[in-house]
């Protein structure tokens, strides 16, 4: 099996290990990944604030880079959700772009997603230590529709003790532009996230999407909090 990855902005700047993580996730799993070359981002941050020409015009390059008919998998649940749900209505009007966007929508995954529907990995489980909790990240749940993928793999954990987050699926705050727009409205949640997570007693919390772990990560460390922040590529990896 092939698969494309999309390494989104987020992995790319400030994450690299993640998108290290899944090519290691998906090759364990005998997958051969391809890169494809001048990926940028899904248009997501200006389709956010309204820049709909914007966004159509990153969408499009998006679509001529990600071509084909391989599945293409990204670690984060908001882009997925992007592509899936809101390259068709960008091209509306342009009935060839639509039906490319709706060919993309059709086989885009968000990394869990995949590892569980398309290649079954939690029936073989993963190695793990410690206590481990999982923030559920908004556009992964209600936008794309992701709920238990997660889950699945946090409890196919062998070694490890999965601990829930009460509240889990409260937004933690980040919420693309509206972290930057109303950052005192954003910590605070954050804050809320934090004591949510330490109050579960966990060693490390872990989720699916880059924006939610950095301001999780920020609230963390301005308590001095040992607790470890870590996506799900990298936790799943990490014993294989």
């Amino acid at each position: 099996m092939r698969a494309q990855l999309f390494g989104t902005c987020l992995v790319d700047s400030f994450f690299p290990e993640v998108g290290e993580a899944t090519v290691k996730l998906l090759r364990r799993f005998g997958v051969t990944v391809t890169f494809p070359k001048g990926q940028t981002c899904c248009g997501q941050p200006a389709y956010n604030v309204g820049y709909q020409a914007e966004a159509r015009s990153v969408a499009g390059h998006f679509l001529s880079v990600f071509r084909g008919e391989d599945p293409i998998v990204t670690p984060s649940g908001s882009c997925a959700a992007m592509v899936k749900h809101h390259y068709p209505a960008l091209f509306r009007d342009d009935p060839k772009m639509r039906a490319a966007a709706e060919q993309a929508a059709g086989r885009v995954f968000e990394l869990s997603q995949f590892l569980v529907q398309v290649l079954r990995a939690h029936e073989k489980g993963f190695p793990g230590k410690g206590k481990v909790t999982y923030h559920s990240s908004c556009h992964l749940t209600r936008a794309l529709g992701v709920l238990e993928e997660p889950l699945i793999l946090l409890q196919s954990l062998r070694g490890a003790e999965f601990v829930p987050l009460p509240d889990a699926a409260l937004c933690c705050g980040f919420g693309g532009m509206f972290m930057a727009k109303l950052p005192e409205i954003s910590c605070a949640l954050a804050e809320e996230k934090a004591d949510s997570i330490v109050a579960t007693g966990a060693d490390t919390v872990t989720g699916c999407d880059a924006g939610c772990l950095m301001n999780i990560s920020d609230a963390m460390k301005k308590r001095g909090s040992p607790v470890r922040v870590a996506h799900l590529a990298s936790l799943l990896a990490e014993g294989i």
